[in-house]
């Protein structure tokens, strides 16, 4: 029984990641619905906080979105690109990583792709390398960000164990940083021949086509100041347990949780956007990171549900089987945690399948820390929307994928990122647990 039901978990896993977004989510619903009916597992309890989470940090950037925040980022940006633009292998990781921290989505990154080919082809400079590099950061820093559903998902898990979201943030912001920049020195390294512009569609008035010069009023310049106010109350509150709210004396005593604080406070935090900067409400619901964030969390939800109703169902078989060995190598639950962000093609998902598992084999709590970057590998097989979008951007045909599809250019940016960020990350606990 437990060779069906663990092949029934595999088939959803991976059905779903065809059909990706929602499809995900679907899939894991057939598969708990033939755990439950067929072969009579009791469901474990659906994720809730989690979900609330997601579903509010995803409402207050979607609020964000539509107040024009997001466009004024991506113009901030290009400001900055086209000021230094020899130094864009270096530049476009740092900003598309930025954008990524500050929103919990790398969809985000879109926006400023055009302009980073742009502004390689005006320099010279090989289009691959910005745009792998840019890439690459976007997908580490979802694991660096304080209000992406991975995080979230982390944070959740580890709760009962003392461990707050600054905790995660003190080694996973440094070791995804450095390993993004880390790779993008390697890029940089890299001989190429002369550039050749292999598209005679080559458009020589990107940049005017751009936000450059879109004029921003001041109600978008609040918005952004609203939504980074509310992301540091978020960390400050993490970091600082003290000034949460408390309830009740002594024993008795109550201290708020991280769960409803990030739940209020993206809250609130979109509904100031709204009162104050006068966002149309019709126009949230129709932005990309509203469809996107709304995706993310039917497909967590399924999934993670039929996860958790399959460990623990199995607890007891499945620590026994797998729990001296990699108590033995605890690297290897890295590898796992990779392997299955290649096939699910999200941090969130491989988080909330795998890491509960890492918790009840007993791997040390700050181990699990230095290896959620380890989730980063949504660029292996590329097939991720950043990737491809990254590709069609490119007309010069520099960044490409290979003959063997494995062979692309983003498989060294990210293979690089991702394994200095776990080494960097594995070092950091050393000194911070």
């Amino acid at each position: 029984m437990f060779f069906l039901e663990t092949l029934t978990v595999l088939a959803a896993l991976l059905i779903g990641a065809r059909l990706k977004g929602i499809g995900l989510g679907l899939m894991g619903g057939i598969g708990l619905g033939i755990l439950v009916f067929f072969f009579r597992l009791q469901p474990a309890h659906p994720p809730i906080d989690v979900l609330l989470i997601i579903t509010t940090v995803v409402t207050a950037a979607s609020v964000f979105e539509a107040s024009g925040g997001l466009q004024y980022l991506v113009h901030l940006a290009e400001k900055i690109i086209r000021k230094h633009p020899s130094k864009i292998t270096y530049l476009a990781p740092i900003v598309t990583y930025l954008f990524t921290f500050l929103t919990g989505t790398s969809h985000i990154c879109y926006a400023i792709l055009p302009v980073i080919a742009d502004v390689a082809q005006e320099v010279g400079i090989v289009s691959r390398k910005p745009l792998s590099t840019a890439v690459t950061a976007s997908q580490q820093a979802i694991t660096a960000s304080p209000i992406s559903a991975a995080t979230v998902i982390l944070v959740s898990l580890l709760i009962p164990y003392h461990i707050s979201l600054f905790d995660i943030l003190k080694v996973c912001v440094p070791a995804t940083f450095l390993g993004s920049m880390i790779a993008a020195f390697v890029v940089s390294q890299q001989k190429d021949q002369q550039l050749q512009h292999l598209s005679k569609n080559i458009s020589s008035s990107t940049k005017n086509q751009n936000t450059i010069l879109t004029p921003y009023a001041s109600k978008t310049k609040i918005a952004l100041m609203i939504f980074l106010l509310g992301i540091l109350w978020i960390v400050f509150l993490g970091a600082f347990q003290s000034y949460r709210p408390t309830w009740g004396a002594g024993d008795q005593k109550t201290v708020l949780s991280m769960a409803p604080i990030i739940e209020i406070l993206m809250l609130t935090t979109a509904g100031l956007i709204v009162l104050l900067c006068q966002v149309k409400i019709h126009t949230i619901a129709k932005g990309k990171v509203f469809t996107a964030g709304m995706q993310a969390i039917i497909a967590i939800f399924g999934i993670s549900w039929l996860g958790n109703t399959f460990f623990k169902a199995n607890e007891t078989m499945i620590i026994a089987a797998v729990q001296e060995n990699i108590i033995a190598y605890p690297w290897q639950f890295s590898c796992y945690l990779f392997l299955l962000s290649v096939i699910m093609l999200s941090q969130g998902a491989a988080t909330c399948t795998l890491m509960p598992l890492g918790i009840g084999i007993g791997l040390p709590v700050p181990l699990l820390i230095a290896m959620f970057p380890a989730t980063n590998g949504l660029f292996f097989i590329p097939n991720h929307p950043a990737i491809l979008a990254a590709i069609n951007f490119d007309s010069t045909g520099s960044t490409r994928v290979g003959k063997y599809i494995i062979n692309h250019s983003f498989m060294l940016p990210g293979i690089t990122a991702t394994v200095t960020a776990v080494a960097i990350g594995y070092g950091l606990i050393q000194i911070f647990f």
